[in-house]
């Protein structure tokens, strides 16, 4: 094929427009570099694809840390919001994650409006096919109509797109997402290069018209009246909140989907790509959970006015006459019209052991993978590693460090060094339970942990910088005042008494009246006149009330796990050469010389996380670094 070579030169490419192309073609732009954005179709770029909902458990502080670094998708979320959500509100609150529904098709308007309004990006409807590479260095691409594009950096961002097969029962055709093609050529021009590649699936429920719902035999899920967002900027909802709906499967809806087992692509061995063990398919549930009688299904509205609910929970591959049979027998939708049938697809995805912490390819220079390429499910995964991504790659062609977060300062940093630490067999989620530091790294806390880095950077404005310090500054005198300063007896004890906690004879100091679990900040302050006149002379607002009571309830937790952290810390320190051979040292174990050789830890604390590297192994390495 004779391609047309376009002669301007790009600092950075991105292929691909969803949550990851995104966020790192903004990242790239905002740091200054001549950004072009190649997506298969403009009309769905930053698509929700599968749930209309952003944030989660652990997901939500995620998006929390993308805002706090400069990233977009907390703005957009706020922005498009149809119901806000705090989950976990009853445990502790580094469990507490926010969560939204969005109107999925002003989501997606709203991320387009705001990289067209971007200076230094550009984008182009197409589909990149091969990458071109000189040296050993990427240096352009090459796409399905023809065209030649170059840059000094290239970040893919390819979703479910690689090699895409959708399976529906016995029916299965190619495609990235159920009405859209996938990628070919790719795979095999990156595997040609000396990549692995390798399959995973996932899947996504059938949409139902919600004009065929009984919604009085089904439970309402309210959102909070208390909206308070993703964003650190406030941004105020613009649409109107709706609820969400919950019903259940029974033993009759069980017994159908079974009838289909036969014809599943999944039972049958036709997909071999692994699924996401904490987000299976409804089939998959009753047949691994064969002895619980429903399983609770969420009716999600996906947008602010239109017909089409989500079905989360009740993913599916099975044939379209068995998933509209089970639906019909669960209450509530007994008359259920399917606006489009659940399906599982598959997709290539490459091994992140092929990574650096910055996400650049170990086997070919500026080149960048995020997002579901690296072996992530959910928007909120992609989005960070994008994020990163354009950072780093703008970083690399500016002869600057890369920026590579710990796991003692985000769920990034967790998610990150996860992937190109330990790998990846099955679709990754995060979870609170992956980061060892989670008591440090809440949601309310994340623009504390990264905001100066992201004004360090440069993605975060001065004037939201100065922001922020006043907001620091706040919180620290509010602490101090209230370790400082104490209450009477006779203001407290009727409150106590109320609250059903010891009273006191003698004045106390406020903060330690905070210790007490049934006592709040705001209780203190509907008590005291002192204090209540404190306050309002200050204007502390609710998001400052709730972190101060936060940091003294938990203090002295906060204090050990931040001791625990910097113990820890010392491992990173330690720099390892990415490039040495570990083949020669053979009082290492075997598996530890291949380990270490497939992986190329570049500090000691790496090393010491991956599988099968003992205690013994990390010793000869200090013996080695004369340590």
């Amino acid at each position: 094929m004779n391609y047309i070579k376009y002669s301007e030169l790009y600092d950075i490419i991105v292929v691909g427009a969803g949550h990851a192309g995104c966020e790192a073609a903004m990242a790239a732009a905002n740091l200054g570099s001549r950004t072009l954005l190649l997506t298969m179709n403009i009309n769905t770029i930053a698509f929700l694809s599968c749930n209309p909902a952003i944030g989660g458990i652990a997901k939500g502080q995620i998006v929390r840390e993308i805002d706090a670094l400069g990233g977009y998708t907390a703005i957009v979320a706020d922005k498009t919001m149809i119901q806000f959500r705090m989950l976990n509100r009853s445990k502790g609150p580094a469990m507490w994650s926010p969560r939204t529904q969005n109107d999925k098709y002003k989501y997606s308007f709203e991320w387009k409006h705001i990289l067209e309004s971007t200076k230094n990006l550009d984008i182009r409807e197409d589909t990149v096919i091969e990458i071109i590479t000189e040296n050993n260095s990427v240096i352009g691409v090459r796409t399905k109509l023809g065209a030649e594009f170059y840059a000094k950096a290239t970040i893919l961002t390819n979703g479910t797109f690689l090699n895409g097969v959708i399976h529906i029962g016995e029916r299965n055709f190619i495609g990235g997402r159920l009405g859209e093609d996938a990628v070919k050529g790719l795979t095999e021009n990156l595997n040609s290069l000396g990549f692995k590649s390798l399959r995973l699936k996932t899947g996504t429920p059938a949409r139902v018209d919600s004009r065929t719902i009984n919604f009085s035999k089904l439970e309402e899920q309210k959102g909070e009246e208390d909206i308070t967002g993703f964003s650190f900027l406030k941004i105020s909802p613009k649409l109107s909140q709706k609820s969400c709906w919950i019903t259940y499967t029974n033993p009759k809806v069980h017994a159908i989907l079974r009838k289909g087992f036969d014809k599943s692509p999944m039972f049958q061995g036709r997909i071999q790509g692994v699924g996401p063990r904490y987000c299976p398919s409804i089939e998959d549930k009753i047949d691994r959970f064969a002895g619980k009688d429903s399983h609770q299904i969420f009716l999600e509205p996906e947008s602010e006015n239109g017909i089409e609910y989500y079905l989360n929970g009740f993913s599916s591959s099975l044939p379209e006459e068995i998933q509209v049979e089970a639906l019909h027998l669960i209450p509530g939708l007994e008359n259920a019209k399917i606006l489009k049938p659940g399906y599982a697809i598959e997709y290539d995805y490459f091994s992140p052991t092929q990574l650096y912490a910055s996400l650049e390819t170990k086997q070919i220079n500026f080149l960048y993978f995020a997002g579901q390429i690296n072996g992530t499910t959910g928007y909120e995964e992609a989005a960070c590693q994008g994020l990163m991504a354009g950072i780093n790659a703008h970083r690399k062609i500016n002869n600057l460090e890369p920026i590579v977060l710990s796991r003692e300062s985000s769920y990034i940093g967790v998610l990150i060094d996860d992937l190109i630490t330990k790998g990846v067999d099955e679709p990754y989620r995060m979870f609170t339970s992956r980061a060892e530091h989670r008591v440090l790294l809440r949601q309310d806390n994340a623009d504390i942990r990264l905001t100066p880095l992201g004004y360090q950077i440069g993605l975060i404005s001065e004037e939201r910088y100065q922001n922020f310090l006043i907001k620091k500054e706040k919180i620290n005198s509010l602490i101090s005042y209230l370790k400082k300063y104490s209450i009477e007896p006779k203001e407290i004890n009727p409150l106590l008494k109320a609250k059903k906690s010891s009273e006191i004879s003698q004045k106390i100091k406020f903060s330690r009246l905070l210790l007490r679990p049934q006592i709040s900040l705001n209780d203190l302050i509907s008590s005291s006149v002192k204090l209540k006149d404190y306050m309002s002379n200050h204007s502390f607002n609710h998001e400052i009330i709730e972190e101060v009571e936060i940091l003294i309830k938990y203090e002295n937790y906060i204090i050990k796990e931040n001791e625990l952290a910097t113990r820890i810390t010392q491992l990173e320190k330690i720099k390892l050469d990415p490039n040495f051979d570990y083949g020669k040292v053979l009082s290492l174990s075997t598996e530890a010389r291949q380990k270490l050789s497939k992986i190329k830890p570049t500090t000691l604390g790496q090393a010491s996380r991956i599988s099968g590297i003992s205690p013994s192994d990390i010793s000869v390495l200090l013996i080695l670094l004369g340590r």
